[in-house]
């Protein structure tokens, strides 16, 4: 009797077939929870952007040069590095101002977008952020 050890090469595919699987399921939910968590760092970097704000009117009492000025650009520095794409719209007087940003793709969400503004609105849609800020009344719709 000559018996050899090991495993045969359906038995090695079968595993490998199944890791392969598991590997796939696992693949797909994390990069979900990988979008959710950009989601909120956009969010939450809107939302710095409107404390920024509120800082600047207090400074200067308008919001001329809001869009250009650091207290805008850094936040929208790490927005973009998180994955969305920020906007900011000053209304023609400097009265108001309006800033959105684009979200990544989770399940059931797709094309939406996050908007804050002056009034302290802070919305999520699906409204394209040009249409949502725009700069007639730099608020969010």
């Amino acid at each position: 009797m000559n018996k050899s050890k090991g495993f045969t090469i359906i038995e090695l595919l079968v595993v490998v077939a199944i890791i392969a699987v598991l590997a796939a399921i696992v693949l797909v939910n994390v990069t979900g929870y990988i979008n959710q968590g950009k989601n909120a760092a956009i969010k939450g970097n809107l939302a710095t952007v409107l404390t920024n704000a509120a800082v600047f009117y207090d400074a200067t009492g308008n919001y001329t040069n809001f869009c250009t000025n650091a207290y805008f650009t850094g936040p929208s520095a790490a927005i973009t590095s998180a994955g969305g794409t920020a906007i900011c719209k000053v209304k023609a007087d400097s009265t108001t101002w309006c800033g959105c940003s684009t979200l990544k793709d989770v399940t059931g969400a797709t094309g939406q977008t996050f908007c804050v503004d002056s009034t302290g609105a802070k919305k999520q849609t699906a409204v394209v952020c040009a249409t949502e800020c725009d700069t007639t009344l730099a608020a969010c719709q």
